[in-house]
């Protein structure tokens, strides 16, 4: 049976990636182009969401590989996975990423010209950072479609043995509150021994700490769908407890942070507290959304299906937007309702009156050609 509280999330999640990017053009961390003026105030709802935003993402993805292979075998989830990912990832690369660059490179004086003169001549000049392609946002589509493939045998094996060992051992030790916090034990690991050693790049090759920690998260979501009776009925009745860890390790890391000098000692407590804070968050959502957001609606429907051609376009029409507005004196609130309301508009209208109707760019954008 579909549950659409899964759908409410992944749609309400990727809808928070927009304000987050958009975020990104106002705090001191860096981004493709920056606002005139950084807000130090505003790393902290940063910083919140950045905990928990890709994590909860990955771990739906492996929920819903779950509902996918009920209904194929191998072969057809391999050549699904490859259309419904690949292929909008290399449309993006080659047609939707390279305005981001132009308008990097004009902020940053690297390049001249109108776009025409930058794409296609300039774009499979070396790859970003030092050249000009790249897949930017959607790092996303590949790491998934990677991870797809690499566990489509130990997939099969869980789907055909429902009552081996691992899954019933699951069952027993999740029907308690305490017990979902297993998953953190590899989390802890991996946040603890290989985050400092592999900084994030997303380019998949060299992106250990990324790699490791997002197919962990992936498998994770395949295996709480596979105790599904249990997990459901143990995340709605305890949600009120995992909100209240999520806010005391977040408050408790925020404490570390501004108290201690950065160490090996600190590092592994903080990660202790990191993997706990990102878990209770992903718990408490997945409870609150199971208690509340259950329903089908004819607004589900639609944002259901329009949800990936956003992920595909905003940052492009986001960052577009945040370039004419870099050096206008303009306040925080304003600027940001632009890109937020601009970027939200423009996804709409490129979604509603050119991919959803046409059936031959539906593909390009994750969507089946069929037009409901």
């Amino acid at each position: 049976m579909r549950r659409h509280d899964l759908d409410w999330l992944r749609v309400l999640v990727f809808g928070l990636l927009i304000f987050y990017h958009v975020g990104m053009f106002f705090v001191p961390w860096g981004f493709h182009i920056k606002n005139n003026v950084t807000y130090n105030w505003l790393t902290y709802p940063m910083w919140f969401l950045n905990q928990w935003r890709l994590p909860i993402l990955f771990v739906i993805s492996g929920m819903g590989t779950y509902y996918a292979l009920q209904k194929r075998k191998g072969v057809q989830f391999t050549l699904e996975r490859l259309k419904r990912l690949g292929l909008p990832l290399i449309f993006g690369m080659i047609c939707v990423i390279p305005p981001q660059i132009y308008f990097e490179r004009l902020d940053k004086n690297q390049f001249t010209g109108n776009y025409f003169d930058f794409w296609p001549s300039q774009l499979f000049n070396g790859v970003y950072p030092e050249g000009n392609f790249s897949w930017h946002h959607l790092w996303f589509l590949p790491y998934l479609l990677v991870f797809s493939i690499i566990l489509i045998p130990l997939f099969f094996y869980l789907k055909n043995h429902p009552k081996n060992k691992f899954i019933s051992w699951m069952k027993r030790i999740t029907f308690r509150p305490i017990g979902l916090y297993i998953f953190i034990i590899p989390l802890y690991f991996i946040e603890a021994l290989i985050e400092p050693l592999f900084p994030v790049t997303h380019a998949l090759i060299d992106d250990w700490f990324t790699f490791i920690n997002c197919i962990v998260l992936f498998f994770f979501g395949f295996v709480l769908i596979s105790i599904k009776d249990t997990f459901w009925s143990t995340v709605e009745r305890y949600r009120k407890h995992f909100l209240i860890a999520g806010i005391l390790s977040f408050g408790i890391m925020l404490f570390i942070t501004h108290q201690y000098e950065d160490s090996f000692m600190r590092h592994y407590i903080e990660a202790f507290f990191k993997v706990a804070n990102l878990w209770s968050w992903v718990l408490t959502l997945f409870g609150f959304s199971a208690t509340y957001l259950n329903r089908k609606s004819n607004l589900l429907s639609y944002a259901n299906e329009a949800v990936y051609p956003f992920y595909i376009l905003h940052q492009t029409i986001m960052i577009v937007i945040g370039y004419y507005l870099i050096e206008l004196d303009w306040s925080l609130a304003v600027k940001s309702s632009i890109m937020i309301l601009g970027t939200f508009i423009l996804s709409w209208l490129f979604y509603e009156f050119l991919i959803r109707r046409c059936k031959y760019i539906r593909p390009l954008f994750g969507l089946k050609k069929k037009i409901k």
